[in-house]
């Protein structure tokens, strides 16, 4: 199988639309490229090649509580939890000038010219709201990239189900331990996950097809990788349709009964809607 370069991989995204200054959701799937001289870290340059010093790059450096279960650390570390959303961010957000959020299950990595205003209040709010690094991002006209990844992976529609505050998400109803930068340990408010999986949005199959009916997202080949590129407000506006109107026999997220699991992390939530705030914050 013929090896993709990091030069290769810059045109890709030239050819599909990315810009110097663009701020960028990036989803990612090494394997899918086939083979990448260099590997992770040779996409990872391409992606700062691309948008350049002024732009912006943000990954899911997500945990999904495994520091929590079984066996595990009981502890997020900002500068030493993995994520299991795969090499590339697992390599991203380990690299100089990258910053880490501080959810403690669903923390962000962001490199570039925002990456500090986005990362350093993200336990201040809600895990995927309109103030999360991703919901700022798209409030800011970013644009996300899906390098060999489906809507399956979309964290958008997490943003999109949190800033409407749909019944089935936990506004800051979960706590677990984490590290502070001045090494203290606090416990960190996340959101609380659903009982069941949302039939409009989580395999992402539904997004798809709104995406590409109303012609709001470009592919290419990159590789043997097809790459997407569409603007995280496009995606949003899409979920929204989904949650408000329901699809294919699914009722719209007001007639949905599911709602947050309980577990034993679960906490009251500290959430302050008229101040978008916690109440002690």
């Amino acid at each position: 199988m013929a090896s993709v370069t990091t030069a290769e991989i810059v045109e890709g995204l030239r050819r599909l639309g990315v810009e110097r200054g663009m701020k960028l959701m990036v989803h990612s799937s090494l394997r899918s490229f086939g083979h990448v001289d260099g590997g992770a870290e040779a996409v990872i340059a391409a992606l700062v090649d691309a948008v350049g010093p002024d732009g912006t790059l943000m990954m899911p450096s997500f945990n999904h509580g495994a520091p929590f279960k079984a066996g595990g650390a009981n502890l997020y570390d900002p500068l030493e939890t993995p994520t299991v959303d795969g090499k590339i961010p697992d390599t991203f957000w380990r690299m100089p000038g990258v910053l880490r959020s501080l959810d403690p299950t669903h923390a962000y990595a962001v490199w570039g010219a925002d990456a500090e205003r986005y990362t350093r209040e993200h336990h201040l709010t809600l895990t995927m709201g309109e103030d999360s690094p991703l919901g700022l991002l798209a409030r800011e006209g970013g644009y996300q990239l899906n390098l060999g990844t489906s809507h399956h992976t979309t964290t958008a529609k997490h943003v999109a189900e949190m800033w409407r505050r749909t019944p089935c998400l936990g506004l800051r109803t979960e706590a677990y331990p984490g590290r502070m930068p001045d090494g203290s340990v606090q416990l960190l408010r996340t959101w609380g996950w659903r009982k069941q999986s949302c039939p409009l949005t989580e395999s992402g199959e539904y997004i798809e097809a709104e995406m590409e009916r109303l012609n709001m997202q470009h592919k290419t080949q990159i590789g043997a990788a097809t790459v997407t590129l569409l603007k995280l407000t496009d995606c949003l506006e899409a979920i929204w349709g989904l949650l408000d109107n329901g699809h294919a026999g699914h009722p719209p997220c007001s007639q949905c009964p599911i709602r947050p699991r309980t577990c034993e992390w679960t906490v009251e939530s500290d959430w302050d809607e008229e101040r978008r705030r916690p109440r002690n914050g």
